[in-house]
């Protein structure tokens, strides 16, 4: 029953198709290349030995789960490796073939939740995109970065530089309040005037996130929980029982409920019913916010522009939504939603190595896109 409901929820408002969904569910990974998706099979098959070993790819369109493959096909190293961040984490190795209820952290794909949940404080008439954030946190104000606004904050544009993304992760786990960790961003340099400097980075989430907190009174990970995973049914999603919370990167989340939060998203915020975010939220996150002349200090996709918690598709108009979108993760997770082929997709995996991965999730999307033609 716990599996019917879930899938039920992926339908758009007022639509119940939960016996097809459940039929889907269970045999897509069968079916699939009988249904015109064998290009989509074959590349799992041929691919998954270089994606940790271990991944599935679930698809959304026409109100349905049309595609659902797991493959499972790990060395003694990946297993090896799996257990080794198991420990760390303070958890029992899981090396089970990966289905639409399996739980891991997502890393950066975190962001688009971050920024989904800022976005529900702008619908609120709480907070506005050009307001700025010395408002809300004063020792920003003091090191001479007040002046930056949340929209700056959410697209990465502080202009403040952060430091290497191992060394920011060692240095947070000194951290034991959300107001520490913004001392800790109010003292580091700045390397361009904000607005006008791209640094791909958690330090512009991280204060958003104080900033929702000073405003509601409430802690990040309620925030979520109120505003985004119960609204949209999210069982097994959440920002952990960390100290301080890592809006840019600390959700752990599954198939199923990452494919939920896509459906709203596609569906210009509606889901099941109700509405979690505006459409006008929804498309402002959507659109490309680095301008002609903003330098870029580092990126991880020189092939994309950028929203607010999403890469966009290239050259998108000025002021349009992207034809797609995306906010993939460290560890090799994929979701985006297509606007043109209205369409939304997710590909969960684990695995570290980054050389070779952006052009094989471009060519994944190609396959997907090719097989609605």
């Amino acid at each position: 029953m716990r599996m019917k409901k879930r899938i039920e929820e992926l339908s758009m408002a007022g639509i119940k198709k939960s016996c097809l969904f459940l039929v889907i569910i269970c045999f897509a990974g069968i079916s699939s290349a009988q249904s015109g998706y064998s290009k989509l099979d074959d590349w799992m098959e041929a691919n998954t030995k270089e994606m940790g070993g271990r991944a599935i790819l679930v698809i959304y369109k026409n109100d349905s789960i049309i595609y659902n493959k797991s493959v499972s096909d790990m060395n003694r190293r990946q297993k090896t490796m799996n257990k080794y961040v198991a420990k760390k984490q303070g958890k029992d190795a899981n090396l089970e073939e990966f289905t639409v209820d399996s739980r891991q952290l997502v890393a950066s794909c975190s962001k688009w939740f971050s920024a989904a949940l800022v976005m529900t404080f702008v619908d609120d008439g709480k907070l506005r995109l050009s307001d700025t954030v010395g408002a809300y946190l004063p020792v920003l104000s003091a090191h001479g970065k007040g002046d930056i606004t949340i929209s700056e904050c959410l697209s990465h544009l502080t202009g403040i530089k952060a430091p290497p993304l191992k060394e920011s992760l060692k240095g947070m786990k000194n951290i034991t309040s959300m107001d520490q960790a913004i001392e800790e961003i109010a003292n580091l340099p700045m390397e361009g005037k904000p607005g006008k400097t791209f640094h791909y980075s958690s330090v512009g989430l991280q204060i958003a996130g104080s900033v929702i907190e000073k405003i509601s009174g409430k802690s990040f990970e309620t925030l979520f929980a109120e505003r985004i995973a119960q609204p949209l049914g999210l069982k097994n999603t959440d920002f952990g029982r960390r100290a301080v919370t890592l809006p840019a990167g600390g959700a752990s989340s599954t198939p199923v409920d990452y494919l939920s939060f896509l459906t709203m998203i596609l569906h210009k915020g509606h889901f099941n019913g109700k509405q979690i975010l505006s459409e006008k939220s929804v498309n402002e996150m959507e659109i490309n916010r680095i301008d002609p002349d903003v330098k870029i200090g580092y990126t991880t996709a020189e092939e994309l522009d950028y929203g607010y918690g999403e890469w966009v598709s290239k050259n998108s108009p000025a002021g349009i939504p992207g034809k797609w979108v995306t906010s993939p993760g460290l560890f090799g997770s994929f979701p985006w939603v297509d606007n043109e082929n209205n369409y939304c997709a997710f590909l969960m995996t684990f695995y570290m190595p980054n050389k070779g991965r952006q052009n094989r999730y471009f060519e994944l999307k190609k396959l997907v896109d090719e097989s609605f033609q």
